[in-house]
């Protein structure tokens, strides 16, 4: 897959109107961020830093934010080695749109350097 519209059109029922909703809304909350297909799923960047994106599993679509452990949020849960969380939605009911909001700010605010994480041999440094 080479789009996000690509992505979408391979979801079933509820699957695509979660995805279609987050999209919609990540859009609109960080019209300045790039984004595209990366390791499979949709992902948004600023300044070619990760902070959201989300992928099909099988419990339901993972909204993932790659600095969200710093987010102070407890409805996101840790997600892998560094400082990534997420929440896993079922439904498109489920999404709160006033949290999405709250946590796409702290996603623009709050981030940690995946960019050069390479670089600096699996070390994370805080931006901003």
């Amino acid at each position: 897959m080479h789009t996000i519209q690509e992505y979408h059109n391979a979801l079933s029922g509820e699957e695509k109107k979660i995805a279609h909703l987050l999209a919609r809304e990540i859009a609109h909350d960080l019209p300045d961020g790039d984004h595209k297909i990366w390791h499979g799923h949709p992902v948004w960047f600023l300044d070619e830093n990760p902070l959201v994106g989300y992928s099909k599993l099988k419990s339901g679509i993972q909204l993932m934010f790659w600095s969200g452990q710093s987010f102070d949020e407890e409805a996101l849960s840790p997600e892998g080695q560094f400082k990534a969380a997420a929440i896993v939605y079922g439904s498109a009911g489920e999404i709160s749109l006033a949290d999405l909001k709250r946590w796409l700010e702290k996603a623009r605010r709050i981030q940690w350097d995946y960019k050069n994480i390479v670089k600096r041999k699996g070390v994370l440094e805080r931006l901003k």
